[in-house]
């Protein structure tokens, strides 16, 4: 049996009841019925401008429900995702319809200014489609998409489709240009667990048919509601999860992540699950708990799952205060690969720091692919066999670096770092291309950031490596107090020093009023770096 996501969703409409809800946002409602209708005529448009089979789209929006309705209607089509990150600016943007090959753009009226400054730069995009609010001036370049989704041909598309049809999720990582991570449908469906649902004890289905006689007979629809941005790989995966489940995705509106808005959504829309990128979005939600003790029905509010950064313990135990009934699931993964490793955290079960259970088809090797011997505490790469991406699009020398070939089995191997203690479960690090390398020793800079962010008085850090003349390089902080807080950079060093080896203390501590991220959470190293390099000069020339 092969797997295509196209074939899933046509399947679903079948049986999922047409009035239920798929997407929610503010207070707009798609059903199961209407989904189906919209992203059949919208994959329909697209192959209507000439669009073929492994065809690049570009997809330039905030979290809304046209989001997903591209997403479906793509897979439909045979066409491709691309992810464009809004916060990108014109060259950016413009690397990444470049190097994606994108023949189209769906893209928010919100970004029209950007995009016209895109076609000033002659970027080789054939259609331009715009999602408009009521209030937007239309591009007179640009097809509107709520016209192409509300009129036209909406039953299914005949066409027959392939587990070879291909997503791209572009993603940054810590330094050099964005890439695109190819994944063949089939083995992303797999990756998301293959249509099991373990809370149902529903194992893997073993076709197409006997997954949509489970949905069909599910006596459960979970609303899920992802807190990062569906433009990167955590928010896409996990809401793809759901809609795939028959469930119903809620999003949220606005520019910024506004936590008391998301907890009336939660309660209000009664959603079951949630996923975040760890203490981004963790701490602001707590903290919007603590202000307004029982303004929020968050009964049933069941999951939690972040995954790309780690997660602090602190905020976690802070959060299952809040919501006993919580299960908290720390994921570790990326868009390269899931499933590396998983640590679940319950009331019963007390969270710790940077501990996994090993995921299956998974193993830690060294630099020179020797497999790390549970309990040794030797340091090696997390790596993952099974399905797995193809690779990077157009880098064959970087695929092969974070795709090698150990022993005849194919892995991802994204570049965290761990031990692997006796028991079997892992003990992660962080990044390799994070360590910094102080007169010979290294120093993972999240083992120092949660070091700090344990700190009562520290809302957020981060930490990098600056160069150094007697060390080669030192350990720097960037530091984000908590509202009303006060601490010193000698308390601080002095915090850490009492928990960690000596040379693992911050050189320096620089406070700030926010700590860069992206909008997904994620750390962004190069802007704290660029500030603590700046602070640098300053004393020196001061």
């Amino acid at each position: 049996m092969s797997w295509n996501f196209g074939d899933l969703f046509d399947g679903l409409a079948q049986v999922v009841p047409g009035g239920a809800p798929a997407l929610i946002h503010e207070d707009r409602m798609i059903s199961w019925g209407e989904l189906d209708a919209r992203s059949n005529r919208l994959a329909r448009a697209l192959l209507a401008t000439g669009a073929q089979p492994g065809d690049k789209i570009g997809v330039y929006l905030r979290n809304c429900p046209e989001y997903l309705e591209t997403v479906i209607a793509l897979f439909k089509a045979r066409l491709v995702h691309v992810n464009i990150n809004y916060r990108y600016r014109r060259g950016e943007l413009k690397y990444i319809i470049e190097n994606s090959d994108a023949r189209a753009i769906v893209f928010a009226a919100e970004f029209a200014e950007e995009v016209a400054g895109l076609r000033e730069a002659d970027v080789a995009v054939e259609d331009w489609i715009e999602v408009r609010g009521p209030d937007d001036a239309p591009a007179h370049y640009a097809a509107d998409y709520d016209t192409l989704a509300i009129t036209g041909d909406a039953s299914p598309l005949d066409v027959e489709r392939s587990p070879d049809d291909l997503l791209f999720i572009y993603t940054g990582g810590t330094t050099g240009m964005p890439k695109a991570v190819m994944w063949r449908q089939e083995d992303l469906w797999y990756t998301l667990g293959g249509g099991g649902n373990p809370v149902l004890n529903i194992p893997p289905p073993a076709d197409l048919e006997a997954h949509v006689a489970n949905v069909a007979a599910a006596p459960f629809r979970a609303r899920q509601m992802p807190l990062s941005p569906l433009m990167h790989g955590a928010g896409l995966m996990t809401a793809l999860m759901t809609l795939l489940q028959g469930g119903c995705v809620v999003t949220l509106g606005g520019r910024r992540f506004d936590p008391a808005r998301a907890l009336e959504t939660l309660a209000a829309h009664k959603v079951n699950a949630i996923s975040i990128v760890g203490d981004a979005f963790a701490r602001p939600l707590v903290e919007a708990m603590q202000q307004a003790p029982g303004a929020y029905d968050l009964s049933a509010l069941r999951t939690v799952v972040s995954t790309g950064v780690m997660w602090s313990p602190p905020v976690k135990a802070a959060l299952l205060e809040q919501c006993p009934q919580l299960m908290l699931m720390d994921a570790l993964g990326s868009s390269e690969g899931t499933g590396f490793g998983m640590s679940v955290s319950t009331v019963q079960a007390p969270p710790a720091a940077a501990k996994f259970m090993l995921g299956q088809n998974v193993k830690v090797f060294t630099e020179d692919f020797r497999e790390v011997t549970p309990g040794s505490g030797e340091t090696g790469y997390i790596a993952r066999s099974g399905p797995v991406p193809l690779g990077y699009y157009k880098d064959p020398e970087k695929s092969a670096r974070t795709f090698p070939e150990i022993d005849g089995v194919r892995y991802t191997m994204p570049g965290d770092q761990a031990r692997v203690e006796a028991d079997g479960t892992l003990v992660l690090l962080g990044r390799g291309n994070m360590v910094i390398n102080t007169g010979g020793e290294k120093v993972y800079v999240e083992e120092v950031e949660e070091t700090l962010k344990a700190h009562a008085a520290v809302a957020d850090a981060l930490v990098v490596g600056l160069p150094d003349p007697q060390w080669g390089q030192s350990v720097n902080a960037l530091v984000q107090l908590r509202e009303g807080a006060e601490a010193s950079e000698q308390a601080l060093r002095e915090h850490v020093r009492g928990l960690l080896a000596d040379y693992k203390t911050p050189k320096r501590v620089v406070f700030t009023t926010e700590v860069p991220r992206g909008a997904n959470g994620k750390a962004d190293y190069r802007e704290a770096r660029v500030t603590l390099e700046a602070v640098m000069v300053q004393k020196q020339t001061g």
